[in-house]
């Protein structure tokens, strides 16, 4: 396999965690604007609205951090970094995306167990009794994305490490 068909599957596997996340923004908005035009127009509301918009909230959120982890787009303090040269910048990028991937392999690990033991104690919402492990399911699959995204990340920091700090975030202000 190239560097560009490994290059170009990193990609659509990026996109397609991308779109998974950006659908359940779509649906917690909707399903919020929903429950607020409902609740004050008509004084309605959707059965398991909060429940379900907490759920798909926390799904969102776990598929986000396996966006950001592969982007490197999550909030950093790159206070000693900003003073490294470029040596130690490449072995603090590394040494972070090496800590990331261990503690998403662990919190992915965590939560498979979470999901398993929601699974056997029947836990369901309030209203419509709809079962709480797909839901928890969804997420793990979120933190379970992360592992193989990260590692594409660390192998693209061994191969290309100067690219990858050409392409940090710089802050200004």
């Amino acid at each position: 396999m190239t560097a560009d068909t490994q290059r170009g599957f990193a990609e659509l596997f990026t996109t397609i965690v991308e779109r998974a996340a950006g659908a359940f923004l779509a649906l917690v908005t909707a399903l919020t604007f929903a429950t607020v035009v409902l609740r004050y127009g008509f004084s309605v509301s959707i059965p398991d609205s909060y429940d379900l918009s907490r759920n798909f909230l926390g799904i969102l959120i776990f598929w986000g951090i396996a966006v950001t982890g592969f982007r490197g787009e999550h909030i950093t303090v790159d206070l000693v970094w900003g003073f490294l040269p470029p040596r130690g910048k490449q072995a603090l990028d590394l040494l972070a995306t090496l800590f990331t991937l261990g503690c998403m392999a662990t919190f992915a690990w965590a939560m498979a167990t979470k999901v398993l033991g929601t699974l056997h104690s029947g836990e369901t919402t309030y209203d419509l009794n709809l079962p709480l492990w797909p839901f928890y399911g969804l997420a793990w699959g979120g933190l379970v994305m992360s592992v193989p995204l990260l590692l594409v990340r660390l192998m693209r920091q061994f191969r290309q490490p100067a690219a990858m700090i050409a392409t940090a975030p710089t802050i200004t202000h």
